[in-house]
């Protein structure tokens, strides 16, 4: 599998150090809350892309980690390393600085830094209302990286006049083939799970780089990152890592309340969900309750069995997995789950062809004929059942639509159809039409007649 490039798009990436308003400069060109922001500095780890539309041009936008000096195995390392690779994938660097702080050493030298990365570089210093502000854009004069374009982030001041900068200081556009293929759009795949299950190791695993930052700490994504890849039979599947996500009870910081809603609006927008589970502790009650938001979403889903080189006896594990999931997670009977290791790579190459299945089966449709065959065989196998001592009278049934399977059951009074008979038609589907760990809808509809009933 590939890495997908965005075609064409020039990059603009913003640095910075920690808390001199990258995010906020990033929603604002980008034109939406795509990045967590808040008043604490590090809250990007990752980085964070968008399209964005400046002054005509279609352009690439990528926020970063804050640059700081730390030690590469520490997670302010990582970070800074992972900002490093982002700036050299720049057309244009957009190089923010505080005037409330004023231009700090360390702003000086990552600003020499930047000179020596061959990479076009604008200084935009941020939050530079009133006249404090406009001494600080003077300062940073002192920076060596040209003119500085003083502007206001949190109150939109000055975005037009950088917009038309940056558009003027980006490479020369191509010229747009015509009456090109069309691109079917990517498979949107999200990955979620517990903090520290694995999921931005497997990601980075699937992309072959180190594009999300790992480690020990659980928790170290805290946004919603999308990556876009090429799978090895030309599938584009974009990718999204999200925050890990804990008990309700146990989430109290704002910034992690944030981080869970973007984590969730993530799962909302997918059409398959990787749910990624620890091997070493199995399937606990919170990956069910996960389990269980992707089934009420209606998304197909898969489980990723993550760390298997360091689960102590497979064929236990394997077994009380596949007895978990069968007592505790009927709605998604038959889901697939993928061993592997992200860690080693060992069984990843399972897990994107197991994705390609599900997604095949949540976009299933069957024909009426079919269908009917079935509805005819499962009422004659068992018959519905009698519900104030008359019998329900299921007529017919058709598919209303795909991504989940939703079928609907016509008849008389069937909207009193008891919940362990429309159990027996979900299974009964599943088996007969291949359904296996998606979602499938069952709904009834049908009118009393005043007259079916009388004697």
């Amino acid at each position: 599998m590939t890495r997908t490039p965005t075609p064409t798009l020039p990059t603009v990436v913003i640095a910075g150090r920690p808390n001199v308003g990258k995010s906020t400069l990033f929603n604002r060109l980008a034109g939406r809350r795509s990045a967590l922001v808040a008043d604490t500095p590090g809250v990007t780890r990752d980085r964070k892309e968008a399209i964005a539309q400046l002054r005509g041009r279609q352009v690439r936008l990528i926020d970063t980690a804050g640059l700081e000096e730390s030690a590469p195995e520490t997670l302010f390392g990582r970070m800074r390393a992972s900002s490093e690779a982002a700036v050299h994938l720049a057309d244009l660097v957009l190089f923010v600085v505080d005037a409330r702080a004023g231009i700090t050493p360390a702003d000086a030298h990552f600003a020499a830094w930047l000179r020596r990365q061959d990479r076009p570089v604008m200084l935009v210093v941020n939050k530079a209302e009133g006249r404090q502000g406009s001494n600080a854009a003077l300062e940073a004069y002192s920076l060596g990286l040209g003119e500085p374009i003083a502007i206001s982030a949190e109150h939109g001041e000055g975005l037009a006049d950088l917009m038309g900068e940056i558009a003027d200081a980006l490479p020369e556009e191509a010229e747009e083939e015509e009456d090109g293929p069309l691109v079917e759009r990517p498979l949107k795949l999200a990955i979620v799970g517990r903090p520290n299950a694995g999921k931005s190791t497997l990601l980075n695993r699937l992309l072959g780089e180190d594009r999300m930052i790992t480690g020990p700490e659980p928790g170290l994504t805290r946004d919603s990152i999308a990556v876009e890849i090429t799978d090895t039979d030309g599938t584009r599947i974009e990718l999204v890592d999200t925050a890990g996500l804990r008990k309700r009870a146990r989430i109290e910081l704002e910034l992690e309340k944030m981080s869970v809603s973007a984590s969730i609006e993530a799962l909302k927008m997918a059409e398959v969900v990787v749910l990624t589970v620890d091997a070493e502790r199995g399937v606990e009650d919170q990956d069910l309750q996960l389990a269980r938001l992707v089934e009420r979403e209606g998304r197909a889903c898969v489980i990723a069995l993550n760390k298997w080189d360091a689960a102590a006896d497979r064929d236990k594990t394997r077994r009380a997995v596949k007895d978990r999931l069968e007592t505790s997670l009927a709605q998604m009977k038959g889901i697939e789950v993928v061993t592997l290791s992200a860690l080693t790579g060992q069984g990843v190459e399972k897990l994107l062809p197991a994705v390609r299945r599900a997604h095949a089966v949540w976009n299933m449709r069957v024909s009426t004929g079919a269908l009917n065959r079935w509805f005819e065989d499962a009422l004659s196998r068992h018959q519905p059942p009698l519900v104030e001592g008359k019998r329900l009278k299921l007529r017919y049934v058709t598919q209303a639509k795909a991504r989940p399977p939703t079928f609907i059951i016509f008849g008389t009074r069937v909207e009193m159809t008891p919940e362990d008979y429309q159990r027996y038609l979900v299974n009964s589907l599943r088996e007969t039409f291949s359904l296996p760990g998606t979602p499938v809808r069952l709904q009834f509809r049908g009118s009393k007649n005043p007259y079916a009933d009388q004697d």
